[in-house]
């Protein structure tokens, strides 16, 4: 089965047209490579899009090749002229774009809107609906971290306050052994002092006893 020539012509789809520019540039970049490493050759490639940007692929130095590249004769002849114009049109596109991104910026902000038409509006408020719900999403969020953040912190401080709750209510109840201990002590210490002083005899009752007995009463 033949394989099937494609017809090389411009590509009118824009979406089709950029999928097609991104594949076959990487492709020329990944062969410029391949040849670069199997042929020790020094490779530089410049392209610039549809739109005017720029993408470059070198093996080295792409500074030193274009140095390399400016300093043969025929070249500077041939090709300053060539590479002067292409960088007006890449200013110009440059230009181009900035002032289109700060018109755009402007009418985002609410400025020189009478110059849109009907649909162009349509574009801008769904456009701006789309960055209104991105910040409502974002806003809430944050919200929502922050509100649990507040709830780990309250947690943490409530762990903490009830710590401190039960280590104060454990020195009050030692300190309130201990004071029973003290009072505990003290009670028992009278109450021998008063059994001593009632199980020891009266000496005076001892001697009129003695006396009694030698007069013969």
């Amino acid at each position: 089965m033949t394989r099937q020539k494609i017809q090389i012509k411009k590509i009118d789809n824009i979406a089709a047209r950029q999928v097609t520019f991104s594949k076959r540039r990487r492709g020329l970049f990944k062969k410029a490579h391949e040849l670069a490493t199997l042929c020790d050759a020094d490779i530089a490639l410049i392209v610039f899009s549809a739109s005017g940007k720029l993408f470059d692929y070198s093996s080295s130095s792409m500074h030193e090749l274009l140095g390399r590249h400016n300093k043969l004769p025929e070249v500077n002849n041939f090709c300053q002229p060539l590479f002067q114009q292409m960088e007006k049109s890449v200013c110009a596109n440059l230009r181009e774009e900035f002032a289109a991104k700060t018109k755009e910026l402007r009418h985002m902000k609410g400025e020189e809107l009478e110059e849109l038409g009907i649909e162009e509006l349509k574009q801008l408020e769904k456009l701006l609906e789309i960055g209104l719900n991105r910040v409502i999403e974002t806003k809430d969020e944050k919200f929502l971290k922050e509100i649990e953040a507040v709830k780990e912190k309250e947690a943490l401080l409530t762990k903490e306050n009830q710590r401190l709750r039960n280590q104060v209510r454990a020195l009050n109840r030692d300190e309130q052994e201990q004071q029973a201990v003290g009072v505990g002590g003290s009670s028992l210490g009278s109450k021998s002092i008063t059994s001593n002083s009632s199980s020891s005899p009266n000496p005076s009752s001892q001697d009129c006893d003695d006396i009694s007995l030698k007069l013969g009463l």
